[in-house]
């Protein structure tokens, strides 16, 4: 209550109460997190400056890519208000189910992949999530918490496009995450949101894997490449900026019909050039993180 422009500091029992009781609960899921990420050996966060960009494919091209050479691996959809990973993956219209303590079972996907997100938790496709800040935060953190990933190599979070509440919330959360991989297409308007996603990276402490240009090229059936968009400009990124160049991504007209029909891209199409091409930034991105957890500290 205000009284003359002054505000009323005392504080109510029960707010004090409340406010404890939060602060304790937070605490509780903190430790828990530490506790079920110990049991994932690579955590990457997967990134982009802006959205169209095609992350959440990548994301889930990755994580089967590695399945495929024998990893266990889980995938957590931090994208609130726009979680297509359960599509994408063919977990579309599973319902997350919760053990008697409240531990969350994630879908399984081909491949043995795990995968959580704030979409099968909807009760449909077109259902809005209208949460404020906060309540985002709150959300992915009990996702974090409570989630029984049990043992995996790699755990990948598709992160939602931009540098904002979320992907702080998951950088902060996550203890001793293994890298960020950053997705871009090439374009001049991708290449400054590019430039401020390296940015959020490095002044986050945050290592980068590399960079991956998806719709790179596309090549027609005599084996001729068209850069349609531009040639090059996810590499000149890398070489600017000191940082990994993982490959490129071509366009594949199949990739949007697999992505609509619920059916994973990698798995209906693994001769396709950009299943190949995702073996291969696999292969890398195993070389790299594996390598540098055998050096010694």
């Amino acid at each position: 209550m205000s009284i003359g422009g002054e505000r009323d500091r005392s504080a109510q029992p029960t707010d004090i109460k409340h406010r404890i009781d939060m602060f304790k609960k937070i605490r509780e899921q903190e430790q828990a997190i530490k506790e079920k990420m110990s049991k994932i050996k690579y955590k990457l966060v997967v990134l982009s400056g802006k959205g169209g960009v095609g992350k959440s494919f990548v994301t889930a091209s990755l994580a089967f890519a590695l399945a495929s050479k024998g990893k266990k691996v889980g995938v957590l959809d931090a994208d609130v208000h726009g979680p297509s990973i359960p599509k994408m993956m063919g977990v579309h219209g599973y319902t997350l189910m919760a053990t008697p303590d409240g531990q969350i079972l994630p879908a399984t996907a081909p491949l043995g992949v795990k995968v959580v997100s704030i979409g099968l938790l909807l009760p449909d496709d077109h259902t809005p999530v209208i949460w404020r800040g906060p309540i985002k935060t709150s959300a992915i953190r009990e996702l974090l918490a409570y989630t029984a990933w049990g043992e995996l190599d790699y755990l990948l979070v598709d992160l939602p496009p931009g540098t904002g509440d979320e992907q702080l919330t998951v950088v902060q959360l996550i203890p001793n995450i293994t890298g960020a991989i950053i997705v871009t297409i090439p374009s001049d308007v991708s290449r400054i949101v590019v430039l401020k996603a390296i940015s959020f990276a490095k002044k986050l402490n945050l290592p980068i894997i590399g960079i991956i240009e998806n719709m790179s090229y596309f090549q027609c059936p005599d084996g001729s490449k068209h850069y349609i968009f531009g040639e090059g400009v996810g590499k000149r990124i890398a070489e600017e900026t000191n940082v990994r160049f993982l490959g490129e991504i071509p366009i594949d007209p199949l990739i949007s019909r697999a992505n609509d029909s619920g059916e994973p891209f990698f798995i209906k199409y693994p001769q396709s050039l950009a299943a190949k091409a995702f073996m291969e930034i696999a292969d890398k991105i195993i070389s790299i993180v594996e390598r540098e957890a055998s050096k010694p500290n």
